[in-house]
């Protein structure tokens, strides 16, 4: 196979999956893992490519964010992983906080009355299934995002602050070890950190597709949450070695 056409399915394959490993292009290329080096190297001097240990990750835009339709069908079994955790330690008869977004979504089937939940959301899909699965529910006020489906802007924030919670669980666009916690909305990234400040514990779910990432808005520090993941990126796992609030599931 010639070098282009082995860049070209390199690309094709991050368009597809978002990392790709080492391993998986040797066997799929029928290429040497030097070979595959040097091709790493050659797409992410052109700004095509971030590489990573053992691999390649999709090049992120700082402002590019994608709509609940296209998120949904993304790492569908570590985000079903990362929701079955998270809900496990969720305190029965409290009082929560959950963001909107497809990973938090996740979570939602793992609910039940029983539980006695209160849960406050931003998101207007989120709302629906929370309804759909009897647990009750308020939806803050504000301005629908087209993409995303998430309340934003002052009346979400008045909303908010209204509320105190036991739990908040949030989602991420990027995690990173120098630039912390970050989204694409500077103003949903403020009812992240005001729903922080609102909470006695809040926890940060993010598949390990956004580590090494950074968006355009800041919320948090690394050591402000709870992280929990599938799998730790290299450039984190050193962070935290000595961070208690981690856990992978996978």
């Amino acid at each position: 196979m010639l070098t282009e056409e082995r860049h070209q399915a390199i690309l094709d394959l991050l368009q597809q999956q978002d990392v790709v490993k080492m391993k998986a292009l040797c066997r799929l290329l029928d290429a040497s893992e030097s070979t595959i080096r040097r091709d790493l190297q050659l797409l992410e001097e052109q700004g095509l490519v971030t590489r990573i240990h053992g691999g390649a990750k999709r090049l992120n835009k700082l402002q590019v964010e994608l709509g609940q339709i296209e998120k949904t069908s993304k790492n569908v079994h570590e985000k079903n992983e990362i929701a079955k955790f998270t809900a496990s330690k969720i305190q029965l008869g409290c009082v929560i906080y959950l963001d909107a977004g497809t990973t938090t979504q996740a979570i939602i089937p793992y609910l039940t009355p029983e539980m006695n939940l209160t849960v406050v959301t931003n998101g207007v899909d989120t709302a629906s299934l929370l309804a759909d699965h009897h647990i009750q529910t308020y939806l803050l006020g504000g301005r629908v995002k087209n993409k995303t489906k998430a309340m934003v802007g002052a009346g979400a924030l008045e909303t908010l602050l209204q509320f105190q919670f036991n739990q908040a669980i949030l989602g991420t666009n990027g995690v990173d070890q120098y630039s912390g916690l970050t989204t694409p909305d500077p103003e949903e990234a403020t009812l992240k950190r005001f729903a922080i400040q609102q909470a006695n514990q809040t926890m940060v779910l993010a598949d390990h597709t956004k580590f090494d990432a950074v968006s355009f808005s800041k919320f948090a520090e690394l050591t402000q949450v709870q992280l929990i993941t599938d799998q730790l990126s290299p450039a984190l796992r050193q962070t935290y070695q000595t961070h208690t609030d981690l856990q992978e599931v996978l």
